[in-house]
């Protein structure tokens, strides 16, 4: 038999309670989420309530003598749990009878955050028609075979987010074959395509974005019959791939026609659009909106931050919960009388514990932000994106002395609106480089000259990247050509060759 050896070892590792964990993602939630998980917590904790939905005194005082105090996060490498929620399991009921009346204890743990005069305002729920509804409904005022609506409608549903049919007509063949034991042809699809290509927005359906600009092109030319589109047709039909290389110089050549005739061509195929299901061309599209969870006001040349209420909303023990405790507490001991205890008292500390969670939340993105506006107070007061300082999260972590995970589910999820546009917390974030009076700038403020000598530039003429270097070296910004790319790209402008303009 082998000799068996046991051997003993030491080692660290860090054990997240479930408490923990769900504060890390309450940390990270956007505003509407919040909401949302307040209100499932809510359901399926009846202990927790809303001062708002009761008939409750808001004249109460208020007891907020915890409302600023802040953990400085230095025991654990998350630092999202600040609140110590570890109970014995064993507990008295004097533990959880306050020592005044239970009126005011319920009380004691909930903000007035809203005025009298303030609304509940519950946001409907609204049926929305989506863009393949839009499509089917004008489809199903033509004059079609139900073979054909049936093909017209799986064509509409094999279109993707641009309105392009990735999808080879034979694939669709069989697909109508196979899953929906519908026989046909690629001709009878074709004929059925064109007819789908017929409805709007211009340009739907198309295969590539040749077929898409030819279909918007036909029918400007149909419905502005005293206007000649010809040329413009042409140049997309015959001299595609020069029109897309911005090679207009050898598109008049081969056509032998001059600048002044070819600028008005290229200009009506300019204002096609090249993504007919985009949003911009259509309505019916869902529209998504911000809800900003900190207000940055300019006042007296001061910058003053709000927090939006309803990231501190009223919650409270339920004063029926805590009266059942101290009925229990009146009871004769007995195994059906504790058990009942037991689950009041774990709804109760549920309840503490969500509320304190909520108030921590509350105050690790107030700290979080009023460090951020600290740090870039120059451009909260002047609005110019050249004053915004290099900036990482660990700047924020440690001015608020909590750790850079914390900073970064703030920020990664957070909007503030200010008097020049709403912006993600990571907006004010940037590294640094040096300039050559060896003072360290933020590469935003680089990227916002290079946009701005792009945008002045000769259209005609685009700087390409070596040009761009030098103007922004000229300006006191010395970076590698490779880098100015780099920032090009990050900026969503194209190279100088195809910025180029006629």
């Amino acid at each position: 038999m082998p000799n068996q050896r046991l051997t003993q070892t030491q080692r660290q590792e860090l054990k997240l309670s479930p408490q923990q964990i769900q504060l890390m993602k309450l940390m990270q939630l956007p505003l509407i989420e919040l909401e949302q998980r307040i209100k499932e917590e809510m359901e399926i904790n009846p202990a927790l309530e809303d001062t708002r939905e009761n008939d409750y005194d808001d004249n109460e005082p208020i007891d907020n003598e915890n409302d600023n105090e802040t953990d400085n996060g230095e025991n654990d490498d998350y630092n999202d749990d600040e609140v110590d929620f570890s109970k014995d399991d064993e507990f008295d009921f004097n533990d959880y009878l306050p020592e005044e009346d239970l009126d005011d204890y319920a009380y004691k743990l909930h903000t007035n955050n809203y005025s009298s005069d303030d609304d509940p305002y519950e946001s409907p729920i609204v049926n929305e028609e989506t863009f393949q509804d839009y499509l089917n409904q004008q489809l199903a005022y033509h004059d079609l075979t139900d073979e054909q609506l049936i093909i017209g409608e799986y064509i509409i549903g094999n279109l993707d987010d641009n309105g392009y049919l990735s999808r080879p007509i034979l694939n669709i063949v069989d697909d109508m074959l196979f899953t929906m034991n519908v026989e046909t042809t690629e001709e009878e699809v074709a004929k059925v395509l064109a007819i789908v290509q017929q409805l709007d927005p211009p340009g739907i359906a198309a295969r590539d974005l040749q077929e898409c600009l030819l279909i918007q092109l036909k029918r400007l030319q149909e419905d502005n019959p005293f206007k000649d589109y010809s040329l413009s047709i042409t140049i997309i039909k015959d001299f595609f791939e020069e029109f897309t290389k911005k090679h207009y110089d050898k598109i008049g050549k081969k056509l032998e026609v001059s600048n002044r005739e070819l600028k008005p061509a290229l200009d009506e195929i300019l204002k096609l659009n090249p993504k007919p299901a985009d949003a911009s061309n259509n309505a019916t599209k869902n529209i998504h909106y911000i809800t900003p969870d900190f207000f940055v006001f300019i006042r007296d040349g001061k910058v003053e931050l709000s927090l939006d209420g309803r990231n501190a909303p009223e919650l409270h023990v339920s004063k029926q919960y805590l009266k059942m405790l101290e009925d229990f507490s009146k009871s004769k001991d007995s195994r059906n009388m504790q058990e009942a205890a037991l689950f009041v008292k774990q709804k109760i500390d549920a309840a503490k514990w969500f509320i304190d969670a909520i108030n921590q939340r509350q105050n690790t993105l107030y700290i979080t932000m009023k460090a951020i506006i600290d740090i870039q107070e120059e451009y909260f007061l002047t609005g110019d994106e050249t004053k915004l300082k290099p900036m990482i999260l660990k700047d924020v972590a440690d001015k608020v002395g909590l750790d850079i995970s914390t900073i970064s589910r703030v920020a990664n999820s957070k909007y503030v609106q200010t008097p020049y546009g709403t912006h993600l917390l990571k907006f004010f974030f940037s590294e640094g480089i040096t300039n050559k009076e060896g003072e360290e700038v933020s590469t935003r403020e680089i990227k916002k000259i290079l946009k701005d000598s792009v945008d002045n530039e000769d259209k005609s003429n685009p700087m390409t990247d070596e040009q761009l270097m030098l103007v922004l070296k000229e300006k006191g910004y010395p970076i590698a050509r490779r880098t100015v790319a780099k920032y090009r790209e990050q900026l969503g402008i194209p190279v100088g060759r195809m910025r180029k303009k006629m």
